[in-house]
């Protein structure tokens, strides 16, 4: 009986898996008619570029694990495509590619944006509100904790610089916020994304190291102008 069961499993996981596969070539097939079907109908040039085969987050590299090389028309195309891996390799993405995106060289520009991104980080912009972004009064230049909650709440990064608000980009002066950019690490930058997507993302403001320093100091003299202390010292 057991050697029976474990041979229906064995039999039922094999037939899922290749359904699963089936439906994987038949949504791929289907991408592909739609492209051969668009370049019967529109005619033009044809060139090949690399396409994302899955999500690549900012600080990922593009290969042959993400993108394929596949024939688009060049009419339907955003400019400055990637043609071949070997133009963008070892080059780290600056922002998100998305999967079935045919790959331009701008995900690869972050000096166009005017932002200065630290060494180590990407500049990454996630949604906000004035409640979650210390009442509107972050700016760039401001260093903050960052927590995510939603069924829990966690702290995703701490002393993460602020590069831009869409607030310092508005021409209006009652802008609220709605987008913080933040000088994330790269390798926290999937993370950020992912909280972004189902998550509240809020920004705590520490205080300064000065301002700590001073608050200290504050309560030490606080401490020796007590009663308790002056009794001690009378004794």
């Amino acid at each position: 009986m057991k050697r029976g069961a474990l041979i229906a499993g064995l039999i039922s996981g094999a037939l899922c898996a290749g359904c699963v596969f089936a439906y994987s070539v038949q949504v791929r097939g289907e991408a592909d008619e739609a492209r051969i079907e668009a370049m019967q109908r529109y005619g033009g040039e044809q060139v090949d570029v690399l396409v994302a085969t899955k999500d690549i987050y900012p600080g990922e590299t593009v290969d042959a694990s993400n993108a394929e090389v596949k024939t688009w028309l060049s009419d339907l195309l955003p400019s400055g495509c990637v043609t071949s891996f070997d133009d963008v390799k070892g080059v780290q993405a600056a922002s998100l590619i998305i999967s079935g995106e045919a790959i331009s060289q701008r995900r690869f520009d972050s000096s166009g944006s005017g932002i200065d991104v630290p060494q180590g980080c990407v500049a990454l912009s996630v949604p906000a509100e004035d409640v979650q972004a210390v009442g509107g009064a972050l700016s760039a230049g401001d260093v903050v904790d960052v927590y995510a909650t939603g069924s829990q709440t966690a702290c995703i990064g701490k002393q993460i610089m602020v590069l831009a608000t869409n607030v310092e980009h508005s021409s209006g002066t009652k802008a609220k916020v709605s987008w913080v950019t933040l000088a994330v690490p790269v390798e926290q930058s999937q993370e950020f994304v992912t909280a972004s997507q189902s998550m509240d993302i809020y920004f705590v403001l520490p205080a300064s190291e000065v301002d700590r320093q001073l608050s200290e100091q504050g309560q030490i003299g606080n401490q020796d102008d007590s009663p308790n202390s002056s009794q001690h010292e009378g004794r």
